[in-house]
């Protein structure tokens, strides 16, 4: 527990200490729902209407961002090598890395979903909503992400292929996100998201654990 502990502390300190990439994250985020109301004209009941996918679109997309830096640094400087002879087993690092990915990229996206609930004209009961929806769904969202980077890691230019593999992966997350915003379907679809990502998070870290051994044998 204190190895795992102490790994997850690295990330954070490694993930934290280029600052710049969160806010680079969050700014992307907030400017692919700024620029829809331009797109599709001031039409505020057609904005409530795809408010919901553009919020998820919009997480989606700002969480590929940081998806090469999650194990390709690593590799390349031989941590990922010494990581598998180590005490703790690699799935259990893994496990931290994606743990410390979702909360330096996707927590600040659910901070910042206000501003974009504002900009899209989204009701009080669809914000609350939205931020549910994001915190169950995320975490998804970023195992399949390090599943992706773990599959790519050893290609060069990898960051380019990996958001096609997960894209498959993540449209299920994307369509019950979508579904929890949503009055009609939302406790049904709040709950299949936690499920996606209770599965996801179980199984991806021994899934980017296997793709980054048989990457390096």
């Amino acid at each position: 527990m204190n190895a795992f502990a102490a790994m997850l502390g690295r990330e954070l300190r490694l993930a934290l200490r280029g600052g710049g990439d969160v806010l680079t994250l969050v700014l992307f985020f907030v400017i692919v729902g700024a620029i829809v109301p331009f797109a599709v004209g001031p039409d505020k009941a057609l904005l409530e209407r795809i408010a919901p996918g553009i919020v998820w679109i919009a997480a989606f997309l700002a969480m590929l961002l940081g998806l090469d830096r999650l194990f390709r640094p690593d590799y390349e400087d031989g941590t990922l090598t010494l990581l598998r002879h180590a005490d703790l087993p690699l799935s259990a690092a893994i496990a931290a890395k994606v743990i410390a990915h979702w909360l330096v990229s996707a927590v600040p996206l659910i901070l910042a979903s206000p501003v974009l609930t504002v900009l899209l004209a989204m009701e009080g009961d669809a914000f609350w909503r939205t931020v549910l929806s994001l915190l169950l769904g995320t975490p998804a969202l970023a195992a399949f992400g390090a599943i992706g980077a773990a599959v790519t890691v050893s290609i060069r230019r990898g960051g380019l292929i990996a958001p096609i593999l997960i894209a498959p992966l993540s449209i299920p997350v994307l369509i019950f996100g979508v579904g929890a915003i949503t009055a009609t379907q939302s406790s049904a679809a709040l709950l299949f998201l936690a499920a996606l990502s209770l599965m996801a998070a179980a199984l991806a870290p021994f899934a980017a654990a296997l793709a980054i051994s048989s990457a390096e044998d």
